[in-house]
């Protein structure tokens, strides 16, 4: 009995002595950091109309701007848009009322710039043209590299179409 006792101990640590080194997964953190790493600021060219004063146009970028996602986004999408995305997933809305203000906002952000009568005190005093809403909206750290605004075309968060809309409803009268 005592030398079946030793055995089987004997026979439990060889198990737990064993070299499992090569089993144990090990990821590559370098290769990891690297691809999470966005890729560098890109200036963009605002296409040819782009923004608009198509109310459609601005709809959708109103909604866009005023929503989080497809599955929670308040009241219908507009004509143009979907809850879901092409691959059939909920569509990430931009959700830019969580940092700006902007006129009919609830539950508006104060953590980036006010938009409150933006077209007024920027686009037509000539301060900003509507390339630049377009760039900001596009790639912001084109002239921010510390923003902590979405990069959201250099990542494909929205389309250049989504951020013709987006720009067409911050420029558009209110």
């Amino acid at each position: 009995m005592k030398k079946t006792l030793i055995m089987s101990l004997l026979v439990s640590a060889s198990v737990f002595a064993a070299d499992y080194s090569g089993v144990i997964e090990k990821p590559n953190a370098s290769k990891l950091i690297e691809k999470d790493l966005l890729a560098p600021a890109k200036a963009f060219i605002m296409p040819a109309g782009c923004v608009t004063s198509n109310p459609e146009s601005i709809a959708r970028g109103a909604f866009i701007f005023h929503n989080l996602n497809g599955k929670k986004a308040k009241k219908n999408p507009p004509k143009g848009l979907s809850r879901k995305n092409a691959k059939g997933k909920n569509k990430q809305y931009g959700n830019c009322i969580a940092c700006h203000n902007i006129e009919g906002a609830r539950g508006a952000g104060n953590i980036g710039p006010d938009l409150t009568g933006y077209k007024g005190m920027f686009v037509d005093s000539g301060v900003r043209d509507n390339k630049f809403v377009f760039q900001k909206i596009a790639d912001p750290r084109i002239d921010n590299m510390d923003t902590h605004m979405t990069v959201n075309l250099t990542t494909k968060l929205f389309t250049t179409k989504e951020i013709c809309d987006i720009t067409s409803y911050i420029v558009s009268p209110k």
